[in-house]
């Protein structure tokens, strides 16, 4: 065998594209693309999606391809196409910095408007984003409640039961040979 030859399991990773969990006794759908879904209330759940974060390092100098607010609504789309949720919560930090909304340009905005037709559609503020501007619709939110568990960005400090938070998403850390890479799971 190759060491270029995809192993048996990793061929079939479509597979795993979308894995069932129970999260606080609810079942929910882990999506590949970073998404929950939540079937029992028809409710997609992302986070950091960083809107307009290469126009804000341009801001400052470091020139990125500026279709990253254009990508991240193509990838939101095609999760709430599989899905169909009825409501949409983004967990925080969903706009790159303070000014992102600003600078979205009207066609990522009509985008975005299109997505949000015919369901509910939540901005959960967060620590990149503590306001969100009224030109992005939906409702704004510092937490929400639903079926008994709490949607927020920040964990609530000490025990917290039934709370799903954003802020600190599951990475792995690797070390090896004084090299350390870690990346979100």
């Amino acid at each position: 065998m190759s060491m270029l030859a995809i192993s048996p399991e990793r061929a079939r990773m479509s597979d795993a594209a979308a894995q069932p969990m129970s999260i606080c006794g609810k079942q929910f759908v882990a999506d590949m693309s970073g998404a929950l879904y939540w079937p029992g209330e028809r409710m997609l759940i992302v986070a950091d999606l960083h809107l307009e974060k290469a126009s804000a390092h341009a801001r400052r100098g470091s020139m990125l391809p500026p279709y990253d607010t254009r990508e991240t609504i193509e990838r939101l789309a095609i999760a709430i196409e599989r899905y169909e949720p009825d409501i949409v919560v983004a967990l925080g930090d969903s706009l790159h910095d303070g000014d992102a909304a600003e600078r979205i340009s009207p066609r990522d905005l009509a985008a975005l408007g299109i997505l949000q037709e015919d369901r509910r559609w939540i901005w959960v503020t967060g620590n990149h984003d503590p306001e969100i501007g009224s030109q992005l619709g939906g409702e704004v939110a510092d937490a929400l409640v639903i079926g008994g568990i709490r949607l927020v960005h920040l964990p609530t400090t000490g025990h917290a039961p039934d709370e799903i938070a954003h802020h600190l998403p599951p990475a792995a850390k690797l070390s090896l040979y004084g090299h350390t890479l870690r990346r979100p799971c």
